[in-house]
């Protein structure tokens, strides 16, 4: 049961260690920041020419909402800032997943911890017959 208790209060203060990184969390947005190439379509273009990637990179952020898929221009300025906010998403979810699971396991290490006491309290051969309260007497007005 000691044992019990030390991991825990070890699995509660690495919960505390998850809730403090979650607050720590910045600017952040889900999806997928991909660069396209494109061709112009003019023959005398560089793009035309064999092995030539083309114009670009054209940056664009790709993510689904409600089961449609939106995409973003970005500028090439904001791609760094975006990739960080990508990167910070990512370490969101896998923070709130660890969160989750922590939690869900001091649950369980809690219902185990109860169980250990009743099984306790039934070894120690506490009375199996609750007390009957007694009422108490009636008043009589004379």
């Amino acid at each position: 049961m000691a044992s019990l208790l030390k991991s825990l209060a070890e699995m509660e203060r690495k919960r505390e260690k998850v809730r403090a990184a979650l607050a720590a969390v910045g600017d952040m947005r889900p999806g997928a920041l991909v660069g396209r190439y494109r061709r112009c379509g003019k023959a005398a273009c560089h793009c035309a020419q064999p092995g030539d990637r083309g114009h670009g990179p054209s940056w664009s952020l790709t993510r689904v909402v409600g089961g449609k898929t939106r995409t973003k221009i970005i500028p090439p300025a904001a791609v760094e800032r975006t990739q960080h906010q990508i990167a910070e998403h990512r370490r969101f979810r896998e923070l709130a997943r660890d969160l989750v699971e922590l939690s869900e396991r001091i649950c369980e290490a809690r219902l185990a911890s109860a169980d250990a006491t009743s099984d306790e309290v039934a070894k120690k051969g506490g009375s199996k017959k609750s007390s009957t309260p007694k009422s108490s007497p009636r008043s009589r007005r004379s």
